[in-house]
């Protein structure tokens, strides 16, 4: 029993620390682009854990389901709508971070019409 609760335990405490490190993402990347990134892999990382947790902890075969029905939610969902997001964010024209090392790969049709 007790090694049950010491990896409840650990999965819910290192879901927190994904979820810390997101929001620390957000506040101390540079641009769009990154916190996009950061917000987007860290929190579908702790979410994941956290509902991991969740369906740990409770012995219930319909919470287990529902905790595993919305991580296959998360990781479906997340990942697509980052890349949807950014996309648009670059095709409208912001900014990326001046000190990147790497070109953009695609043109940018906006900025072609000007």
């Amino acid at each position: 029993m007790v090694f049950d609760e010491v990896f409840i335990a650990a999965l819910l405490l290192v879901g927190s620390l994904f979820g810390f490190s997101a929001a620390l993402g957000l506040l101390r990347m540079p641009d769009f682009y990154t916190r996009m990134s950061t917000s987007g892999k860290a929190a579908t990382l702790c979410c994941g854990l956290l509902l991991g947790g969740v369906a740990a902890m409770f012995h219930d075969t319909q919470v287990t389901a529902r905790a595993v029905a919305a991580l296959l939610f998360l990781l479906f969902t997340v990942p697509i709508g980052v890349h949807m997001i950014a996309r648009a964010a670059y095709r409208v024209g912001t900014p990326m971070w001046r000190g990147r090392t790497a070109k953009p790969r695609f043109k940018n049709p906006k900025r072609d019409l000007k």
